[in-house]
């Protein structure tokens, strides 16, 4: 008898699990994301069978590594405690940078030229 555990292989870690998703997860466009040149998907909106006050986060399937000043990442270790110490709201990092970039996005979307974004970019040296 063996000593060794019994581990699934390669194969079984890393299947695809379904085309479809479960309740609650966005289904990914094939038309559209045979469009875009680059391997960017696009999801759809749809509803999810979650119950109102019960909510998941969503799978996060794509990955961006950037570099940050220190002062920044304290900056943002700051904000995470505060958010918890203040307010009661156990978010990492990668949440807040996540909303963050949502805020920016929707204002530069309505906004333009005089968002925040533009702003910023404007005033940072090159």
């Amino acid at each position: 008898m063996s000593r060794r555990a019994s581990l699934p292989g390669a194969d079984e870690l890393f299947r695809r699990t379904s085309e479809e998703g479960g309740p609650g997860r966005r289904k990914v466009s094939r038309e559209r994301q045979d469009d875009n040149a680059s391997n960017l998907q696009v999801a759809e909106e749809t509803t999810t069978d979650e119950p109102a006050g019960g909510r998941k986060a969503p799978k996060h399937e794509e990955k961006i590594t950037f570099y940050c000043t220190a002062s920044d990442l304290m900056a943002l270790e700051r904000a995470r405690l505060g958010l918890r110490a203040d307010h009661g709201i156990a978010a990492d990092r990668g949440r807040i940078v996540r909303a963050a970039l949502a805020y920016v996005l929707e204002d530069f979307e309505a906004r333009r030229s005089d968002s925040v974004l533009v702003r910023r970019l404007n005033d940072e040296p090159r």
